[in-house]
């Protein structure tokens, strides 16, 4: 066994297979994997492996039809069987909404080139006819869907790994992971040691217990699972050809053949928790007791659609465990509290992302970076709020709603809530609906009476209304907006300048009370964030950026080290935060502070230390609403004074609370991008009309990369579109982000953002589009039907700033 390696993969699964064999594909052969039992033991062995391309996701989809068409490389690359079986999967749609959501998808297929249309149900009926129609509003057909052999793909990956240098270990355990001090590592076995530069965690069940080895925990939780195997079927073996699988998801069971039998499963309600203290080392190729009661209502549903099945024998029932996430998201990438080491896990499609999951990770470790912006599947999005309690209730509710559709602007209640702020009770009494955000309670936005919840769907729901009177009160007269989940950091010391220089873009304020708007550029030379820097006084400065990437960001900020007396701390739990914007956000300050907030005295995107309302704050004359405001940022202990004054101030003024779904309205209509929307890793700063604020001039993170990018030309440009009133009536939906834009029939882009811009009466969307501009009048596939809109030369709300600088 090596005792030195680039890279070490803990756990012989499909995904560890899959990571040790895109290291070696990419260029690595110094790389080791270690499992503790067999190839296949834990959830691989016993998965039904089933394979499809489509996603809500769009990057997610992308990474899921490059497994798919792997596959076969893989077999003739090796010369191992994968088992490939693609006869097609038939999407069916019960309800209105997953009608919406199929097409959606189609029209998304048809912009990415992949393989995913409807079909009639004469031709639905041709190529499954064990399947009834009945009541059926459309039908989809992935022609590349199907399922693999899970023992077949793993054996192939490793196969493909060791022909390219890699070692494989099996009944290899790892005892002990030990960082070093110059940030390497140490994997311990009862072989010998293996010291490497990444420890990679794709140990699957045992994903907890390998962290613990680290000193750090994961929020993950497995649960039980089944499925079950009909005896042969003579309609089945009549058939001639395999039949296509069937994704009835609004009948909560999925269903393919097998053999000449039928293989079913479900998410079921009634779930099972597994192993909730620790998954047991001895276990292997193990299952549970049959439990087929508990799947019996997702059972009938699949008889009801396939009446053949109910007549079937039963030849074998599988109950085994998986391991999930509190979002059934993969916990994706490296730990951003240790250098070189790697997480994997919590993965449920496995055979549908195993490949891209492989090249993503692979990416990452080699060149820093992975080609797409995959922060839906980073493990920065959750930290130590996300406990064991909150993984717990979380999971019970994706089980149990494995394949319920996820709408637009969907906040689901499970685990909440996890961290709140001091006015927490009262914005609920005062009827604030809360959504999470970085962990937070955040109100989205105030209902007439306390305990109202959203209505979910792909149109208008009944937030829509109440949204826009929080957008007309502000712009009539002004609104107060709980910041609070935005992060905050606080840089002081001899050091700070130079240390912000060496980190971000753009060129930090140098006189006191001065702030600026910075890029933080990606390894490849993308928007990794964008940021206000405030020097608000000598050597130190505040740092204001998006909550919910505030861990995803410790990873750029220890790339560059604090000068010798320099501090960066974060002050996201100890401070909070309003903005208070609109024409009449002055004189309601005004009111409650002896500092003049005249123009003269504090222009625009000036800052002062000022005493408001009794209570010492931060004050910062900028606002996301693109509006005459004011951002407040108080201790955490004078938010509630701070709010009671602001409120009570406000009525003077016809003035009160506003939610973020009114900020996001608001925004859009100023044409303001946002982190992970309109700004991330995949943007080119040119694309996003950040490029006069990279500083080319100095030297700053990743600056090669950034100008390796700029001199080339702008791939697509991000726009302001607004959508066509008769088509935006007709259906009673607003874009909400991942819409198609094509022209002429030709795909041409996709919405980022979309929101009813309520105070200039548009439907609005931001997106990035190529081969189009300004005038232009393109097609926006929203609930995949196509909207009329036009491409705007100039936001609606407020072009030339006068408002916001007035």
């Amino acid at each position: 066994m090596r005792t030195e390696a680039q890279a070490v993969v803990i756990g012989g699964g499909v995904i560890g297979c899959s990571i040790l064999y895109h290291l070696t594909k990419l260029g690595w052969s110094d790389v080791v994997l270690l499992e503790r039992d067999e190839l296949t033991s834990g959830s691989t062995w016993h998965a039904a492996a089933n394979i499809h391309g489509l996603h809500d996701s769009t990057n997610i989809s992308r990474i899921q039809h490059y497994t798919m068409n792997l596959y076969k490389e893989l077999e003739a690359e090796t010369g191992q069987g994968c088992g490939v079986f693609q006869p097609g999967s038939l999407y069916l749609a019960q309800t209105e909404e997953r009608e919406h959501q199929l097409k959606l998808q189609a029209a998304k297929a048809k912009l990415y080139g992949m393989n995913f249309y409807e079909i009639s149900i004469e031709e639905a009926q041709k190529l499954n006819p064990l399947v009834n129609y009945d009541g059926i509003r459309c039908v989809m057909f992935e022609p590349d869907g199907g399922n693999v052999d899970p023992s077949g793909v793993t054996q192939a990956y490793a196969t493909g790994a060791r022909q390219r240098g890699a070692e494989i270990h099996r009944f290899t355990p790892v005892t002990g992971t030990d960082q070093q001090e110059d940030g390497s590592w140490i994997v311990r076995t009862p072989k010998g040691d293996i010291h490497t530069q990444w420890v990679v965690n794709a140990a699957g069940l045992w994903g907890r217990e390998v962290a613990a080895l680290a000193g750090f925990e994961l929020p993950l939780q497995p649960t039980e699972h089944q499925y079950f195997v009909t005896e042969a079927m003579s309609d089945v073996e009549t058939h001639g050809t395999r039949l296509p699988s069937v994704s009835d998801r609004d009948g909560e069971y999925y269903l393919r053949q097998e053999g000449n039998g039928l293989l079913v499963g479900a998410y079921e309600k009634d779930m099972k928790f597994w192993a909730e203290e620790g998954t047991p080392l001895d276990f292997a190729h193990d299952l549970f007791p049959d439990d087929l009661e508990r799947i019996e209502d997702n059972m009938m549903n699949a008889i009801e659609r396939l009446p053949a099945v109910g007549e079937a024998g039963i030849k074998r029932v599988i109950n085994g465990p998986m391991i999930w996430s509190p979002d059934a998201n993969v916990l994706f990438g490296p730990v951003p509290e240790l250098d070189g080491y790697f997480c994997c896990n919590g993965i449920i499609p496995g055979f549908s992302q195993s490949g891209g999951m492989g090249l993503m990770a692979a990416q990452w470790m080699i060149e820093g970076e992975t080609q797409y912006d995959m922060f839906a599947w980073d493990m920065a999005r959750f930290d130590s709020w996300a406990t064991k309690e909150f993984t717990k209730a979380r999971v019970q509710d994706q089980y149990a709603h494995r394949f319920a559709i996820h709408f637009p602007n969907e906040e689901r209640s499970a685990g909440r809530p996890a961290r709140v702020r001091p006015i927490y009770e009262t914005q609920k009494d005062m009827g604030a609906v809360f959504g999470l955000n970085g962990g937070w309670e955040h109100p989205l936005w105030f209902a007439d009476a306390p305990g109202v919840s959203d209505t979910n769907g792909f149109t208008r729901q009944n937030w829509w209304g109440p949204v826009g009177e929080e957008c007309k009160m502000l712009r009539d007269c002004a609104g107060i907006i709980d910041i609070s989940n935005f992060a905050k950091y606080v840089c002081k010391g001899a050091g700070a300048s130079d240390w912000l220089n060496a980190v971000f873009a753009n060129n930090m304020p140098k006189a006191i009370g001065r702030s600026c708007l910075t890029p933080l550029i990606s390894k490849r030379g993308g928007i990794a964030g964008d940021f206000t820097v405030t020097l608000v006084a000598e050597d130190e400065f505040w740092i204001i950026g998006s909550g919910v990437a505030e861990r995803y960001h410790k990873r750029f900020f220890k790339q560059v080290p604090l000068p010798a007396g320099t501090t960066f701390e974060s002050q996201t739990e100890a401070m909070c935060g309003f903005n208070v914007a609109g024409p009449k956000s002055r004189d309601l300050l005004q009111r409650l502070t002896n500092t003049s907030l005249a123009t003269e005295d504090f222009p625009f995107m000036r800052s002062k230390m000022i005493t408001l309302a009794g209570v010492e704050l931060l004050a910062l004359r900028v606002s996301f609403t693109g509006d005459l405001g004011w951002e407040l940022h108080c201790k955490a202990e004078d938010q509630a004074t701070l709010y009671a004054a602001l409120l009570e101030a406000g009525k003077d003024f016809e003035a009160g609370p506003v939610g973020s779904r009114a900020l996001m309205s608001m925004r859009v209509e100023k044409g303001y991008g946002s982190w992970s929307r309109e700004y991330s890793p995949e943007y080119y700063p040119q694309e996003v009309g950040l490029d006069r604020l990279c500083k080319l001039e100095k030297d700053f993170l990743n600056k090669d990369a950034a100008i390796a990018v700029m001199n080339k030309p702008a791939r697509e440009q991000l726009v302001l579109l607004h959508l066509h009133e008769a088509n935006v009536t007709a259906s009673n939906a607003d874009a909400t982000g991942g819409e198609p834009i094509f022209k002429d029939g030709n795909g041409i882009g996709r919405v980022t953002s979309g929101a009813y811009g309520y105070t200039v009466g548009m439907s609005l969307a931001l997106g990035f589009v190529k081969g189009a501009q300004a005038g232009d009048e393109v097609e926006v596939m929203v609930l995949g039907q196509p909207h009329k809109a036009t491409i705007l030369a100039q936001p609606p709300f407020d072009a030339k700033g006068e408002r916001l600088r007035a």
